[in-house]
């Protein structure tokens, strides 16, 4: 059941949908994922077919952020790319040009596997399971260096991010949307922003599209083999530097896995067919012919805090009275504590 703050008036959204969208037509059943924390995201059911309807979530939102007009943009681009990504059908802006009165797009409908835990233990255990769990992994590698293979330019997206040093960048606008978002004073974010800060490395000109939020479970799979059909969930992707995507992936296997966090610390990746975090940026590189990756302690630290800033940022809106999943996000604000000290152990070990 759709919940009331993200209530969508069907009377006035489905004769729209059947004015533009292209064949929709016998429509059926509206119904609202669960997962998510950002754009609530609605499955629409007809006669013609299942849809995706994704939209900008109600009340009061900070400055840039849940941007489902640069999801519709980078999708549309990568359309004839070696990055899977669903068919985009048509972008509604917000206002009174809306019916539901927010911006909005639509895609089509995959028909896939999702696997939301890193473990994938639902692929069985010993040898075949450890196959298709490597056979997962690779697929979900060979995807990030296909993506940051993309030449932005030529996909027309020359104008999809800013000039200049893509982490110095990054780093302020995250501090200014954790400082936005902060409800108390948490010194050890404030000690991690400001090491960011003065050991930021020279920007290196690598410029490639970046997903900004590459995990597993943003991923939708084929029903009948290890193959990615689909890279969800562009809200933050811009232009920048690749090692943002890497590290933030490599970042997420350093978190805990329990207690709402779904990582892979703790995890004996070896027994279960998993590739290590070497071994994963090990095939990354060889895929993309680079033969070293220089500031990584200062990517995993960037991108712990960036993780901490944007879940502050959905524990405020729960808070507010404005989050897709309020009682999920609720649970994401006990997380980042844990974020800030893992980032300032980062910073230790450096």
């Amino acid at each position: 059941m759709v919940a009331d703050a993200n209530a969508l008036d069907e009377a006035l959204l489905i004769p729209w949908l059947e004015e533009n969208v292209g064949g929709f037509g016998g429509f059926q059943k509206l119904s609202k994922f669960g997962d998510g924390q950002s754009n609530p995201t609605y499955k629409v059911e007809a006669e013609s077919g299942s849809y995706v309807l994704r939209a900008k979530p109600p009340g009061e939102l900070l400055k840039s952020a849940h941007a489902v007009d640069r999801e519709f943009r980078v999708m549309s681009a990568l359309q004839d790319t070696n990055v899977p990504v669903p068919k985009m059908l048509v972008l509604s802006e917000e206002g009174d040009a809306s019916p539901i009165g927010r911006m909005f797009f639509v895609m089509e409908f995959l028909e896939g596997r999702i696997f939301w835990n890193p473990t994938i233990k639902e692929l069985g255990e010993g040898a075949e399971g450890n196959v298709a769990r490597s056979r997962i992994y690779d697929a979900m590698n060979e995807t990030l260096a296909a993506l940051h293979d993309v030449d932005p330019i030529k996909q027309g997206l020359e104008t999809f991010g800013k000039p200049g040093n893509y982490f110095a960048r990054q780093t302020d606008r995250w501090a200014k949307q954790y400082r936005a978002s902060e409800i108390e004073r948490n010194e050890d974010v404030h000690d991690v922003i400001a090491w960011l800060e003065n050991n930021m490395p020279d920007d290196d000109g690598q410029l490639t599209i970046v997903h900004g939020d590459y995990r597993l479970d943003n991923m939708i799979f084929a029903p009948d083999r290890d193959e990615v059909i689909g890279v969800l969930d562009w809200e933050l992707s811009t232009l920048g530097h690749p090692m943002g995507d890497l590290s933030y992936q490599c970042m997420n296997w350093r978190l805990p896995n329990g207690g709402g966090s779904r990582g892979l610390a703790g995890i004996d990746r070896h027994s279960i067919g998993l590739p290590t975090e070497e071994e994963y940026v090990k095939a990354y590189c060889e895929r993309r012919g680079i033969s070293e990756i220089p500031n990584w302690s200062f990517y995993i630290a960037y991108n712990l805090f960036r993780f901490l800033a944007i879940l502050q940022g959905v524990y405020r809106r729960a808070l507010d009275g404005n989050a897709s999943n309020p009682e999920k996000a609720k649970q994401m604000g006990m997380a980042i504590p844990m974020l800030a000290a893992a980032a300032k152990q980062e910073i230790k070990g450096r």
